[in-house]
């Protein structure tokens, strides 16, 4: 599989090194301090990671294209869910692919249903294209 960087996508500054954690040591309010949270992209991973206090906490699996990103699934670590961390790695994945010049199709319900609460997004979405396995 090509990486996104053989399109000629850029990966974001990154803001701190993640370490994978299972949530266990991780602050369990992590919406009081938005300071503490970050969206980065992983091209090596095909994924946006989340990260709260250096620690991926969420992700979004996505496939690359020349002219878009095929956002697969997305995740959070159970002990956070609920917290909104879920939209926010939506919002800062989508900020990303509309500042890269891209489009976006969203195979992932969760952020379908982000994207028709956030109509803000709506022109990001490509509507016809097929999705390879």
């Amino acid at each position: 599989m090509l990486s996104p960087s053989a399109f000629g996508l850029r990966s974001p500054v990154l803001y701190r090194l993640a370490t994978l954690n299972s949530g266990d040591e991780i602050d369990r309010e992590p919406t009081r301090n938005a300071e503490n949270i970050a969206v980065q992209d992983n091209p090596g991973e095909s994924r946006y990671e989340l990260l709260l206090d250096e620690h991926v906490v969420g992700e979004i699996l996505y496939r690359a294209a020349p002219d878009h990103v095929v956002l697969l699934h997305t995740g959070v670590v159970p002990s956070l869910e609920g917290k909104g961390l879920g939209a926010r790695l939506v919002a800062g994945a989508l900020d990303d692919i509309r500042a890269r010049g891209l489009h976006v199709v969203p195979v992932c319900p969760f952020v379908r249903a982000y994207i028709r609460r956030h109509p803000e997004y709506a022109d990001l979405v490509v509507r016809h294209v097929e999705v390879p396995d």
